[in-house]
């Protein structure tokens, strides 16, 4: 177990010798070794021993707090484990347009060609005219990145290639029972966007964390930014990611029928769709698996799990930070 997400409301996690123990109120105790916890998702309304809270600081296990429908609130891990040189480094970096033209390009350029590859990989039996056009134009976008001389317009280029990109997504669908035409993020107003939503929270979860585990802060970004004081670092590495492990991913689950539109619930006060609570545990199990998928990076020779692969991108810019190496992207190539 990478992983140990906290759903339940009401549930207690406290500290037994070198375990874990998991208790839910009407429920059987569940004991899991503390050496097999590398991070820990809690979700809404979840007590934690200080005991635990103790050994998750000195073992250095990441514990994220989120809302029930995944949204950040905030992060516990030991102050011991930040690298001050590291953060001096990304404050020196963002004053550099220059740095942040170049490693933003990467991004976007790893972030459409990943789109255009999910794209062409699922409609070579499909044969969709509206994905071939959506393929050509996302083609388009990518062959005039090298000309992009400021963020802003890199920028356009993105929206322009996510504007493409999901439609032709929605033409992917084969389950009868869901549609997707648009990308609605806050809230998410149908199931599909539901389903993208969370698995894009899920994703930034992760990323956070390695970002956090390498010694880098989550809030001196490139690409990403804004007034508030968030990690952005995690939304620019992230984006690379999207099409291989969450899009892929929702297109599977409903493809092959893994969740019903029963299966969703909707927030009268706010218009939003949301997986309800057995759905979720389904989707978080299944996601877990999915970050443990092999895959090939060409840093290493072996296969690593899509999980290693975002560490490895991090290790990636850390490099392109301190000692100038040009940041590549993750590109999934099959």
């Amino acid at each position: 177990m990478a992983t140990l997400y906290l759903v339940e409301q009401g549930t207690n996690l406290y500290k037994e010798n070198y375990r874990f123990v998991v208790w839910v109120p009407e429920d059987d105790k569940k004991e899991i070794p503390i050496r097999e916890v590398k991070r820990i998702l809690v979700f809404g309304n979840v007590q934690i021993s200080t005991p635990a809270i103790n050994t998750c600081l000195q073992e250095q296990i990441m514990v994220l707090f989120l809302s029930l429908s995944g949204q950040y609130k905030g992060h516990l891990w030991s102050a011991e484990s930040t690298h001050l040189g590291n953060e001096l480094a990304q404050i020196e970096k963002r004053q550099d347009t220059r740095f942040q033209l170049l490693v933003s390009r990467a991004i976007v350029y790893g972030k459409l060609m990943n789109s255009k590859q999910l794209l062409l990989r699922l409609n070579r039996k499909r044969k969709e005219a509206e994905v071939a056009q959506a393929i050509a134009g996302i083609t388009s976008d990518i062959n005039a990145l090298d000309s992009v001389d400021n963020l802003d317009s890199l920028r356009g280029y993105e929206g322009i290639g996510a504007a493409r990109y999901f439609p032709a997504f929605g033409n992917l669908i084969t389950n009868p029972y869901f549609s997707f035409s648009l990308r609605y993020r806050q809230p998410p107003t149908d199931p599909v966007n539901s389903l993208l939503s969370f698995g894009y929270t899920m994703l930034f979860n992760n990323v956070l964390t390695l970002i956090i585990a390498e010694g880098l802060s989550p809030y001196f970004a490139n690409f990403h930014y804004g007034e508030d004081k968030k990690p952005y670092l995690a939304f620019d590495l992230m984006e690379e990611f999207r099409s291989p492990i969450v899009d892929s991913f929702v297109l599977k689950t409903i493809n092959t029928a893994m969740f019903k539109p029963t299966d969703f619930e909707t927030v009268v006060s706010t218009g939003g769709t949301y997986l309800n609570k057995e759905a979720r545990k389904v989707f978080l199990e299944q996601f877990e698996r999915r970050m443990n998928e092999q895959v090939s990076h060409p840093d290493l020779r072996s296969q690593v799990t899509y999980r290693e692969a975002i560490q490895l991108q991090i290790r990636r810019y850390k490099r392109t930070l301190l000692h100038g190496v040009a940041y590549e992207p993750f590109l999934r190539t099959a």
